[in-house]
């Protein structure tokens, strides 16, 4: 969960700073929100979700 959490986080933040920026007007903003709140409720989230997971477990195991 604290991991989702700080995803969409960071994707709210890097999504305002493209909107203020100007390099996406709000109306494509809104399309992508829609799109990736809708992907969600698909069949295919399950597997996003595994990606993710898998994305976040090794970026864990990176010793610096």
């Amino acid at each position: 969960m604290a991991i989702s959490l700080s995803v969409v986080l960071l994707l709210a933040i890097i999504l305002v700073v493209l909107i203020r920026g100007g390099s996406i007007k709000a109306g494509p903003a809104v399309v992508a929100v829609l799109f990736g709140f809708f992907l969600a409720s698909t069949g295919m989230a399950p597997s996003i979700q595994r990606f993710m997971d898998s994305i976040a477990a090794s970026i864990n195991q990176i010793s610096f």
